[in-house]
């Protein structure tokens, strides 16, 4: 008989009773943290999985990130802060409150609309809730600063969109991307001539510029970049890692191998079909 969300809080009650888990009862919000951070991130690459037709693993890591939130909910019961039932009540309430075109008497036709509303409505909770507006608040406080960076570029530059401060195209985001990589061939040129610290963070900065114009033609073309990424580091792993296997094979090292030998090996791997274990 399949197990219930119910079931699930019941284990959870269960693991933190006097006569559960010791390794359960010891945990508190610190210790939780960087386990829910893991699993988010487990998750969110389970997704790529799902997309490619193997949906069981993104089952399996949706179920571990769910666990980790009754987790933080039975620990925060105990504190006499919240209960499963108060986050499940506030999301709910949220999400029927942020969807008026759905729920009440509001026209949206399109996402973009949606998403104007969104922000406004949340401005509106904000001044609900008591919090004071700051005159001087950016449209941009609410992305997270600890955000891997490739996340945090695309949405910054979502939120900026939103109100209009976006690219009209795709093409000109290209040639921003051309201009950018000028820039940075200048100062990587300039950073040759004069060994110094200074040349060394503008060819840093010019980097940074050329990824966050790479992230907006991901925006643009509707592509999550750090899924993306993350897509090319596993092709790149098992790439690489069939050129280990081959040079093992042969008795072979790295440094007994010409660049010339590893790129016939490159182009070998590349005509294989991807088979990701992770």
């Amino acid at each position: 008989m399949p197990a219930t969300f119910n079931d699930l809080i019941a284990l959870m009650d269960r693991l933190r009773s006097p006569n559960g888990c010791p390794w359960d009862r010891e945990q508190t919000y610190a210790t939780l943290a960087p386990m829910l951070l893991e699993e988010a991130y487990e998750a969110f690459e389970a997704v790529e999985e799902a997309r490619e037709g193997r949906p069981a693993e993104l089952c399996d890591e949706l179920g571990d990130l769910l666990f980790q939130i009754v987790f933080y909910a039975q620990v925060a019961k105990e504190r006499g802060e919240f209960t499963i039932n108060d986050v499940t009540t506030a999301i709910h309430d949220k999400m029927v409150r942020r969807h008026p075109h759905v729920f009440g008497d509001v026209t949206a036709n399109d996402a973009a609309t949606v998403l104007l509303n969104w922000e406004t409505m949340k401005a509106e909770e904000r001044r609900a809730s008591g919090k004071t507006e700051n005159p001087n608040t950016s449209l941009l406080t609410g992305v997270s600063s600890k955000a891997p960076a490739l996340m945090e570029a695309h949405q910054l530059s979502t939120k900026a969109a939103r109100v209009g401060f976006d690219w009209k195209s795709v093409d000109d985001i290209f040639d921003k991307l051309q201009e950018e990589i000028e820039e940075l061939r200048t100062a990587i040129k300039d950073h040759a001539s004069l060994q110094d610290e200074a040349n060394h963070a503008r060819v840093r900065e010019e980097i940074g510029d050329l990824l966050f114009a790479a992230t907006n033609i991901a925006r643009h073309m509707q592509v999550e970049p750090e899924a993306a990424l993350k897509l090319t580091n596993r092709k790149f792993r098992q790439r690489f890692e069939y050129i280990e296997n081959v040079l093992h094979d042969r008795g072979q090292a790295f440094d007994q191998t010409s660049i010339e030998e590893l790129e016939e090996l490159w182009q070998e791997a590349k005509k294989r079909p991807r088979i990701y274990t992770e």
